[in-house]
């Protein structure tokens, strides 16, 4: 998404438009990380966790999940 253009108000303050906010999964209070790249500011989800959250099914617990597929995967070659 690109070309937006937005105004700085007078505390300096610029508002994140709702459709990045939407795919960067930024709520409101959530805290954001700021830096300089080249000419430019950036800037993303304090945590990359929370962005994360409630894009995979039921909520699961990936690193679990891939414990245990990997388990079954040995159990599967042990059975060969």
């Amino acid at each position: 998404m690109s070309g937006m253009t937005h105004r700085v108000g007078p505390k300096g303050q610029v508002v994140i438009p709702k459709s990045l906010r939407d795919e960067l999964g930024i709520e409101s209070g959530d805290e954001v990380s700021f830096w300089r790249e080249g000419d430019h500011v950036a800037v993303r989800p304090a945590g990359m966790r929370r962005p994360l959250r409630g894009r995979f099914p039921g909520g699961k617990d990936l690193a679990k999940e891939l414990v245990r597929s990997r388990k079954a995967d040995r159990k599967r070659e042990d059975n060969r």
